[in-house]
């Protein structure tokens, strides 16, 4: 384990952030904060959660080595990936501040996997609300991501939402999306 926490903030006792070194990669497993209710301290919280988020992605991009950040980004980069824009325009994962925030990781130069394989993608959600017959009905969230560095997405073969088994019974509310890198010669 390389670090059991998001540095930046040693008040911070949130399990949220996982970093380790495996087979020659640095993978980070995150879950970033959800941020509602909004008017309330939880969204600062999101807010500066993704600003430090930015300063150690910042901080491996400058190490200059490959690595991936994985994990419950609580994000919906755009209108495309939840089923209702209009109905969610006040919620914390589609706020324009938290949408510029996510950005902000990627114009750092690192790739969201799905998207820059899939980027007309509709329907492709990661989660569904336990409330409301939302997987049955298919109205659900793109909110967990894979960012790669430079150095991965440049080895970046296939990424997916395995759907499958959210509809498993006792299922979690989110579904695995995973990411193959083609081998270092």
């Amino acid at each position: 384990m390389v670090l059991r926490h998001l540095p930046g903030d040693e008040a911070d006792e949130q399990a949220r952030y996982l970093e380790a070194d495996i087979a020659g990669l640095r993978v980070a497993a995150l879950y970033l904060p959800n941020g509602n209710p909004v008017e309330t301290e939880k969204y600062p919280y999101k807010l500066g959660w993704m600003s430090r988020l930015l300063g150690r992605a910042a901080t491996l991009l400058a190490e200059d080595r490959p690595f991936l950040l994985g994990g419950d980004y609580n994000i919906c980069p755009t209108d495309a990936d939840l089923y209702d824009p209009v109905g969610w325009r006040d919620d914390a994962l589609v706020r324009p501040e938290s949408r510029a925030a996510f950005r902000r990781l990627l114009n750092l130069g690192l790739t969201e996997a799905f998207h820059a394989l899939h980027p007309t993608a509709t329907h492709a959600y990661s989660f569904w609300d336990y409330q409301a017959g939302a997987w049955q009905r298919d109205n659900g969230l793109r909110i967990d991501h894979l960012l790669l560095s430079p150095a991965l997405a440049d080895r970046l073969e296939a990424c997916e939402i395995d759907k499958e088994p959210r509809g498993w019974e006792r299922a979690s509310d989110h579904t695995p999306v995973w990411c193959r890198l083609r081998e270092v010669a």
